[in-house]
């Protein structure tokens, strides 16, 4: 019987994780939005924007009892590529 030598590195609770879809904004830029969560926010550049998320998410959650541990940005672009009929 073998041990694992990190058993619990990577557990958390699911709900102590946050995660943003993130789109780039026609007018340039980024916007972002929480799922499961009323949160949007945007940033000029991805920097911006990062630093927008942590702080739309601190004021979100100033009163609550439970935060989440980790904000996860998913970066989502859309592209359509034609297929030329043969």
């Amino acid at each position: 019987m073998t041990k694992s030598c990190a058993p619990f590195l990577l557990a958390y609770p699911k709900s102590m994780e946050l995660i943003f879809e993130v789109r780039e904004a026609e007018e340039g830029g980024y916007y972002a939005r929480a799922l499961g969560q009323p949160i949007f926010t945007e940033g000029d550049t991805w920097d911006q924007l990062r630093a927008n998320v942590l702080e739309a998410v601190s004021l979100h959650f100033e009163e609550a009892a439970v935060r989440p541990r980790i904000v996860q940005l998913h970066y989502v672009k859309d592209e359509l590529i034609p297929i030329e009929a043969a």
